[in-house]
């Protein structure tokens, strides 16, 4: 029998099919509607877990950011409790002569009442005219954010890694966090100098490398400053050991406070402020006048 002479379904065999296949359509669109609201559902979780998740990362991260800084803390193994790291030929890193393992700034002497035109009792901060036949002692005291300090270092930093080398002086850094103030609440000097001091705990023959790297970015007075993040990058870059849990810990701002506060006790108050066999070297008097005045004195 061929198709055209097979039987004709009545109305209501139609219209029962037809209710079949509407039904089959619609628990066909019920499931889909279903499984798509469970996908929907699913996709709200997980993002409203994602956004618990960054939420609670950034109270973490600005909890850690405003915890105090402790009034005592380590001295950075390769510095010295004055605040700095020595080099001396091809950049290599002098060991500290002082002893002390720890700084509490509640330890810290009162600040001069009255301006002084240089600074005072040199000898308790180690700083002395050099013995005959050896490097000469040459101390810095500058701050990350310092552009002043940033064109020394341009200007003079060759000449000074140059000198060491020949062994005719030795270098010694110590940063100070006295611009603290124009870092729109950051506390930029205070964090870049305590990541320094990070470097110089675990990587110390990179502790030049990282200081030429924040001078060559430095951020502009009254910006809030390089963030920690960016730091710790830049000390990875240079070679040096991961700083993160020490740069998060704060593991070094108790040493940058009492350097700074140490400073200011023996009127150092404004950076750079450099040191020649003992000597204070003053803005009236350039500085290449100086160095070679002190360098010939110690032919």
């Amino acid at each position: 029998m061929s198709p055209n002479n097979e039987p004709r379904l009545s109305k209501a065999e139609r219209t029962a099919q037809a209710r079949d296949k509407a039904r089959l359509i619609r628990d066909a669109q019920l499931k889909k509607q279903k499984r798509n609201g469970w996908l929907i559902k699913g996709g709200v979780l997980v993002a409203a877990v994602a956004i618990v998740v960054i939420i609670a990362m950034i109270v973490i991260n600005t909890q850690k950011a405003n915890t105090p800084v402790a009034d005592t803390g380590p001295v950075p193994t390769n510095m010295n409790a004055y605040g700095g790291i020595t080099l001396g030929k091809d950049g290599a890193v002098i060991a500290p002569t002082t002893t002390e393992k720890t700084v509490d700034v509640n330890a810290l002497g009162a600040s001069p009442t009255a301006s002084v035109e240089k600074a005072i009792d040199l000898d308790a901060i180690g700083i002395k005219a050099t013995g005959a036949g050896e490097p000469i002692q040459t101390v810095i005291y500058f701050d990350f954010m310092c552009p002043f300090c940033n064109d020394f270092e341009t200007n003079y930093g060759a000449q000074l890694k140059s000198l060491a080398s020949e062994e005719k002086i030795t270098v010694e850094y110590r940063a100070l966090g006295f611009l603290d103030r124009f870092s729109s609440g950051t506390n930029y000097s205070s964090r870049a100098g305590a990541a320094a001091a990070c470097v110089a705990e675990t990587s110390p023959n990179k502790y030049q490398a990282f200081l030429d790297t924040l001078f060559a970015n430095q951020p502009a007075e009254n910006s809030k400053g390089l963030d920690n993040a960016t730091l710790k990058k830049y000390a990875t870059e240079v070679g040096a050991a991961d700083i993160s849990s020490c740069v998060d810990e704060k593991t070094f701002r108790p040493y940058m406070a009492n350097t700074s506060g140490l400073a200011s006790v023996h009127g150092v108050n404004s950076t750079p402020t450099v040191f020649m066999d003992g000597e204070q070297w003053v803005s009236t008097e350039k500085f290449d006048d100086f160095s070679a005045r002190i360098l010939a004195a110690k032919k």
